[in-house]
């Protein structure tokens, strides 16, 4: 089934439960066999955007708010117009008119076909479930019709500040790929040998799951993040200071987004969609360097805009495997500019080789680190950032109270401790080594091309009719990660997590299986 980019508009009475938002929302989709999985945003009126029901339902979904003034609102032709809703705020709908406008018939849309067509420039929107009630609140949905094309940088727009916490998003809709399309979607609920994913097997280990257990027993009291943070700090060789607990790297980058100041964000592709997606959610423009297969998705520094004064970079990168030289990511930082580097996967490499973790002499630079993927705690949500004291400040006071819990802060000191990190050592190397007996294996199919050399947990390989493959993967008990979702690939990737050599094994049965039951083409 083809996926729209869905737009929510809610009205509510100030006072309106979350519970009732949320069942409201649910219900509407549902009728209209709609997923809240192709939902991009809640849209409402600004004035209603910080009310507790509306900003708690948004939480609960997943889903960031996107506020528009009434005048916005009242430019907006709606099919469902109440006269008790133009009188109070301008408008007849502001479920409608809000879904309309976050979908992209904003202002100075013209109504199209049946007055909810598509608006002229960047795509329009279409009302694809008028406005549906319940006791205190309304809601409808719109689907973004998009232009075809992505924007290439930003254009000088003001800062970001902590005054615009919700910002109307500019351009997600057109973002091209999928940028909330993950691995897990390729395996949940499903009996499948899961490659789709990038979490180490056999996780958590039963010493951490019983650290973890042990911390329940505190749940009552408020987390206390000092002693994970310390014990991160101790790690790195960092004053606390430099630190910054947060309830996965996922998180961290929507404090970026938000807290940070930037002009001219870019973000370095193939890479985690998740820094893109955080940045346009949170009303950024953002520039692309998309790296290319022919230069084996290695990065040079030049292909970088001068005047980017934000840039993200995964190091290894997910989905490409690659390591980039320390040498080379050093290059980007320098005055002005906020530098991301996402060593996500680092500690899946051979002695951390190329990280910047505890490095303190490279100006604005931002590292993130994440627990979730050796460790097996991506159900727990704990990582943390290392940057300078100013930095770190300021994200920390984008964050609200207490935003890792308790049991994941036990984990977080946990994983610090000198066995944990003889055994994260020991699992990287039996990574390398299991890597390299699927780069073997991989190589025997003359049809496919792997990116090497490869430095993460996971393998990105090209291959013709990938989706196809990967279907017949599927039904052979294989889910593997489709490439297509990820910014500069395309239908014809596709990424396979690195397994132990007997499920490796298997897979290439499975694999050499899949090629050869590929459906003849008819001939042109």
């Amino acid at each position: 089934m083809t996926r729209h980019t869905l737009v929510v508009g809610v009205g509510a009475r100030r006072g309106v439960p979350a519970e009732e938002v949320v069942g409201l929302v649910l219900t509407t989709l549902g009728a209209a066999g709609l997923r809240v999985a192709d939902v991009v945003a809640l849209a409402t009126l600004d004035v209603r955007a910080d009310e507790p029901g509306l900003v708690g339902a948004a939480t609960r979904l997943g889903l960031p708010v996107r506020p528009y003034p009434a005048e916005v609102l009242a430019r907006v032709r709606v099919p469902n117009p109440s006269r008790a809703a133009r009188a109070a705020v301008s408008t007849g709908s502001v479920a409608e008119a809000a879904a309309l406008a976050g979908a992209g018939a904003g202002a100075g849309a013209e109504a199209g076909a049946g007055e909810c067509g598509a608006a002229g420039g960047a795509g329009g929107g279409e009302l694809l479930v008028a406005k549906r009630k319940s006791a205190s609140a309304t809601c409808a949905v719109a689907r973004r019709i998009p232009f075809i094309g992505t924007p290439a940088s930003t254009d000088g727009s003001a800062p970001f500040t902590m005054a615009a916490m919700l910002p109307p998003t500019k351009h997600i809709d057109s973002a091209g790929p999928d940028l909330r399309h993950h691995g897990d979607a390729e395996v949940r609920g499903l009996d499948l040998t899961d490659l789709a994913v990038n979490v180490r097997t056999n996780t958590p280990p039963d010493w951490l799951r019983e650290r973890i257990a042990a911390s329940l027993g505190s749940l009552a009291a408020y987390p206390d993040g000092d002693p994970a943070r310390a014990a991160v700090a101790s790690r790195h060789g960092l004053p606390e200071e430099r630190v910054l607990l947060t309830a996965g790297a996922a998180e961290a980058f929507v404090l970026i987004a938000r807290a940070l100041p930037a002009r001219r964000p870019v973000v370095v592709h193939p890479q985690f969609t998740e820094p893109e997606a955080a940045l346009r959610a949170a009303g950024h423009e953002v520039g692309r360097v998309l790296l290319r297969p022919e230069d084996g998705f290695r990065l040079d520094p030049a292909a970088v805009p001068d005047d980017a004064d934000l840039v993200v970079i995964g190091n290894p990168t997910n989905p490409t495997s690659v390591l980039h030289p320390a040498g080379v990511l050093e290059r980007l930082a320098r005055p002005g500019r906020t530098l991301v580097v996402d060593e996500a996967f680092m500690d899946a490499v051979p002695g951390e080789r190329e990280a910047l973790c505890a490095r303190t002499d490279l100006p604005g630079l931002v590292v993130l680190r994440s627990l979730t993927k050796t460790w097996g705690l991506a159900g727990l949500r704990i990582g943390y950032v290392l940057a300078d004291p100013a930095t770190v400040a300021t994200l920390e006071e984008a964050q609200p109270l207490w935003p890792v819990s308790s049991p994941a802060l036990a984990a977080a000191e946990a994983c610090m401790e000198p066995r944990a990190l003889v055994e994260a050592a020991d699992a990287a190397d039996r990574v390398a080594v299991d890597r390299a007996h699927l780069l073997a294996g991989l190589a025997e199919f003359g049809e496919v091309q792997v990116v090497e050399p490869s430095a993460g947990p996971f393998v990105l390989l090209r291959t013709e009719r990938a989706n196809e493959v990967r279907e017949r993967l599927r039904s052979l008990g294989f889910a593997a990660r489709r490439g297509d979702t990820f910014p500069g690939l395309g239908a014809e990737w596709l990424r396979l997590a690195v397994r132990d050599r007997a499920t490796t094994n298997r897979f290439l049965q499975a694999f050499d299986l899949a090629l050869q039951g590929l459906p003849r083409r008819p001939a042109d």
